[in-house]
């Protein structure tokens, strides 16, 4: 008989999912960022859960970019945006050789930049239009969150930089100071450009999420910090795992894997037939050998419907 808090009967021997554990990450995150008023040493619990962030992606990281494509992770969107961005700072963060000490402060300041504004992102997320006070309080927001860390007990100099900077822009046209590129550290852009992808590719009430290879399009456009933007191009990929997308002999799918080696397209599990009917069999096939990618798909145009552990196996399961 199982007593109060013990896993139910086979939980240990259950499978690794990445998916799983990023819903659960969610809801611990979120429990620790509605009571962070009322800490003064949140550092512990908080950077424990940027390593197992870290650990989580590390598992697999093209089933946690998916999670973010296709909006799989549970919770409410102001949390699920930070976890969301947290692994994007973490792939590229990897990618680009970050250290350790450094890479855990990043990923640390994405679970926690909006921490002083929750319920406002929440709210905020509904519609396009803010009124002028909604938009001064978006633009407090940095140095209220670095400000309430501090008081809980947050102390890591990087941490608290990449939060306070992570809206302000390369010409300078940014807030809370208005900081030239030259003067943003790089852990605070390579917040600011995950916290920018994110925000694109993920679907709000009042419009579309948008395709991927445009937002990355537009992230390279809207910065001048070239090798970053390189890197986003390299590590998250122009067609990530999760994009609905349509080949070159029309059949559509799902990127499941991104490149093995340079100038390898993406391995991408097909779904439905040029004609629309559904394979019998769903068919892996490497973007570039026989056809390439076309186009991304929306999900209304796609038409696709699968589970997340049909393409990934047991690292994709709920």
């Amino acid at each position: 008989m199982r007593g109060p808090g013990q896993p139910h009967e086979g939980a240990a021997n259950m499978a690794p999912s990445v998916l799983r554990q990023l819903d659960a990450l969610h809801v611990r995150l979120e429990r620790q960022l509605v009571h962070l008023r009322d800490e003064t040493l949140a550092d512990s619990a908080l950077r424990s859960l940027a390593r197992e962030l870290l650990h989580t992606v590390d598992m697999g990281q093209d089933v946690a970019l998916a999670c973010v494509l296709l909006n799989q992770i549970a919770g409410g969107y102001a949390v699920r945006h930070c976890v969301e961005t947290a692994i994007v700072v973490a792939v590229v963060g990897r990618g680009i050789g970050l250290g350790e000490e450094q890479l855990e402060s990043v990923t640390a300041a994405a679970l926690t930049m909006n921490a002083a504004m929750l319920d406002e992102h929440d709210a905020f997320s509904t519609r396009d239009r803010l009124s002028g006070a909604e938009q001064a309080r978006l633009r407090r927001h940095p140095e209220d969150a670095a400000r309430l860390l501090a008081c809980a007990g947050i102390s890591d100099e990087e941490w608290l930089a990449s939060v306070l900077l992570h809206h302000e822009d390369d010409d300078g046209s940014g807030y809370p100071h208005g900081l030239p590129g030259r003067e943003i550290p790089r852990g605070a852009r390579l917040l600011r450009l995950a916290d920018r992808y994110c925000a694109r590719v993920s679907a709000r009430n009042y419009r579309r999420s948008q395709l991927p290879d445009r937002a990355l399009a537009e992230l390279a456009a809207s910065s001048l910090d070239t090798d970053l933007g390189d890197a986003f191009g390299r590590f998250v990929g122009t067609y990530p795992p999760g994009t609905l997308v349509r080949l070159g002999d029309g059949t559509t799918g799902v990127v499941a894997y991104r490149a093995a080696v340079p100038d390898q397209g993406p391995e991408v599990h097909c779904l439905r037939d040029a004609h629309g009917a559904a394979l019998p069999m769903p068919l892996s096939r490497r973007a570039g050998e026989t056809c390439t990618i076309v186009a991304a798909l929306p999900e209304d145009e796609a038409d696709l419907r699968f589970a997340m552990k049909a393409v990934w196996g047991a690292l994709a399961a709920r």
